[in-house]
């Protein structure tokens, strides 16, 4: 096995999942902003909502991180 190419996947998962929650959040509260401003007695409601989803997302992204330590761990030992 090439470590090369094995540390270079652990980086493309680690930095592809980083884009993708940091995209992903950033919908998120531009959407949440944007409906506080049609709606503004909704806020108290949304805004649990939007941490749980923020959760949810950052989540996925250590999920990702997780499996590139795996793969590290295992190939590097």
């Amino acid at each position: 096995m090439d470590m090369g190419m094995i540390a270079l996947a652990c980086g493309i998962i680690v930095g592809l999942g980083a884009i993708g929650a940091a995209i992903g959040i950033a919908l998120l509260g531009s959407k949440y902003v944007e409906s506080s401003a049609r709606q503004p007695e909704m806020m108290d409601k949304l805004l649990p909502k939007v941490f749980i989803l923020v959760g949810l997302v950052d989540a996925a992204f250590l999920i990702g991180v997780g499996i590139a330590i795996f793969f590290a761990m295992v190939v590097f030992k």
